[in-house]
This record gives C-alpha cells, sequence and structure tokens, in this order.
C-alpha cells in the first residue's frame, strides 16, 4: 500500500489561503479498476482510497507513514510569486497594455 503526502493548494474560486496549511496523506490505488460489465461503472473492493488524513505538520505525516509501515512519497508545495499591487496600478503610466472600457 503506497500513499502521498502534500499540502493541498488554495482554492481557486477565493483569494483567501484557507486550508492550504494542513498536509494530506491520500492512499493511491496501484492496480486498474474492474468495469461493472451491465452499467459500466468503475469499483473497487479496496476502501483505502477513500481515506484521507490530515495533519498540521510534514513532519507529524511522515512519523505516521512510518509508524504505521506505509511507503509514502513526499510532494513539497510550489510556492507561489505574490506581487503586491493596488488599485493606482491600474492607471499607472508605466503600464505595458493600455486600460480602457
Amino acid at each position: 500500500m503506497t500513499a502521498r503526502i502534500y499540502q493541498p493548494p488554495k482554492s481557486s474560486m477565493t483569494s483567501g489561503m484557507g486550508k492550504s496549511k494542513i498536509w494530506l496523506l491520500d492512499f493511491v490505488h496501484d492496480g486498474p479498476k474492474p468495469v461493472d460489465p451491465l452499467m459500466g461503472w468503475t469499483g473497487s473492493t479496496d476502501t483505502s482510497q477513500q481515506v484521507r488524513l490530515s495533519f498540521p505538520s510534514k513532519e507529524a505525516a511522515m512519523d505516521y507513514a512510518a509508524r504505521h509501515g506505509i511507503a509514502a512519497t513526499l510532494e513539497e508545495p510550489r510556492k507561489r510569486k505574490h506581487r503586491p499591487r493596488g488599485y493606482g496600478d491600474n492607471f499607472s503610466t508605466a503600464r505595458r497594455i493600455p486600460w480602457s472600457h
């Protein structure tokens, strides 16, 4: 059983960074999922892929995986570049693209 440990990105629907400070441990399904011949739905008897554990830090998630013998891969988060801008920058004379309605 393998798992991946990662920090979720911020929601694209909001400008805030809520729920992006935690670390998640998701179990990865190794094999193909069987397809039901009648309905065409995919199914599985492996319920571990439905489990998502959250941790306050990366070290806590790695310790949990080590204690329980879970082979985990760590995905470091990519830091985004934040350029603070103000409303007055919309009317700057140094704008690259002219702004008009």
